[in-house]
């Protein structure tokens, strides 16, 4: 019992080392000194793809007037750019502020408003804009010489720079390319709350992800708050699906063509700063991975490119919670009877005590700031979201509803 204990905690800290360490490590270096070669457009292209933008609305009346001002300044043909907004059942100001804003920034692009009154969820209506804009563009070039075709799949809460569309549009010249996605920073960083240790692992995961783009054309899913896909690619997101942005490139990864991470696309995001806010999300992300993950578990076995991207830099993250959990009852069983496991044991209780009451007492107490303690919290808080989450899954999907986060 000894020994297989042994194995199971050895196990699970070799697989945490290796998806958070040895893969981003592996990835750095096939990565280095490499850079994007296919063919681009360039800004004054004439056969610059139109570029249809959907976009999924919920009670976003905080942001809305902010993200449509946003694409009013995209520095993009006006004759290629289209926008599509589906109200998933709002109750609050949305509706009327961006039929305000339509009629005072759209009047000369092409722009429709999808006002839907029963709440369904982001898949249903980006499915629904999907056809729609499809249909629009089938009836614009029907007897012409149609250029590419993209959609721009983007969140209410994500605020693009000018040049961001065109960044995203020119890696399409290249037919390999069926995604690209955006380089998503955060503003309003604060000392207190979680808002730089998610700060700090969105930075590290948008590295590693243009490490996988460079090295072999195959980044293992975009952020989702903004993202590039060809039309033609674009398929029904199936009902209940937490994270569709996952299912939709890695569909696109399993019929041969590349995913890629442009640093230069840049996009904002108010950042999250309630730990209880953050890990509601990542309970509803890590509920959609699962979902996934039985979606394309075929990827986990077969000894291919994308199966050990997947497997490495996903299918082990999504199982953290669960190798952390490992660890520490191998430890605590193996305490009785070794030194080792004890200090180490003792060592993981007491982090987690120290990290967890350091956060939570932190306002009270008035406690300074501590970003090792604050980045232990934070990361442990996330893998127990994971196994949330996982459960969650297990019990079933019912719907595919959210509730918006908390951005201050």
């Amino acid at each position: 019992m000894q020994q297989f204990a042994q194995f199971v905690f050895w196990l699970s800290a070799l697989a945490l080392a290796y998806t958070y360490l040895f893969y981003p490590f592996l990835m750095w270096l096939l990565a280095r000194g490499q850079r994007f070669r296919h063919e681009q457009y360039v800004f004054d292209d004439p056969d610059l793809p139109v570029v249809s933008v959907l976009m999924a609305a919920h009670n976003e009346e905080r942001v809305i007037g902010e993200k449509l001002y946003s694409l009013t300044q995209q520095e993009y043909p006006p004759e290629k750019l289209r926008l599509y907004v589906g109200s998933d059942g709002s109750t609050d100001r949305t509706n009327d502020l961006v039929a305000q804003a339509f009629d005072i920034h759209f009047p000369l692009l092409h722009a429709h408003f999808s006002l839907f009154q029963e709440r369904r969820g982001k898949p249903p209506v980006i499915n629904d804009l999907a056809a729609l804009a499809k249909a629009d563009f089938e009836r614009i070039y029907s007897g012409k010489t149609a250029p590419a075709h993209l959609f721009v799949l983007t969140d209410a809460s994500v605020m693009l720079e000018p040049h961001t569309l065109y960044r995203l549009a020119r890696h399409f010249k290249d037919d390999r390319i069926g995604a690209v996605d955006t380089h998503i920073r955060s503003k309003g960083l604060r000392q207190r709350g979680i808002s730089r240790s998610e700060q700090q692992y969105l930075s590290a995961e948008v590295r590693l992800k243009y490490w996988e783009s460079l090295a072999w054309g195959q980044m293992m899913g975009p952020f989702g708050g903004c993202y590039a896909l060809r039309a033609d690619l674009f398929e029904p997101i199936p009902p209940r699906s937490l994270v569709d942005d996952f299912w939709l490139v890695f569909r696109a990864l399993e019929r041969g063509y590349w995913a890629i991470n442009d640093l230069e696309a840049v996009c904002y995001e108010v950042a999250t700063h309630r730990m209880k806010d953050e890990y509601r999300r990542k309970k509803r992300i890590a509920a959609g991975s699962f979902q996934n993950l039985s979606r394309f578990w075929r990827w986990v076995l077969p000894i291919t490119r994308l199966g050990f991207g997947f497997f490495s830099h996903k299918v082990l993250r999504w199982f953290g919670g669960f190798f952390l959990a490992f660890m520490f009852l191998s430890a605590g069983y193996l305490a009785f009877s070794d030194l080792f496991y004890r200090v180490v044991f003792v060592g993981m209780l007491a982090g987690a005590g120290v990290a967890f009451g350091w956060y939570f007492l932190q306002k009270p107490l008035s406690l300074p700031t501590n970003k090792w303690l604050q980045n232990v919290a934070y990361f442990l808080a996330m893998n127990v979201a994971l196994i949330d989450g996982f459960l969650k899954w297990v019990r079933g999907i019912r719907n595919d509803t959210w509730q918006r986060t908390s951005r201050e």
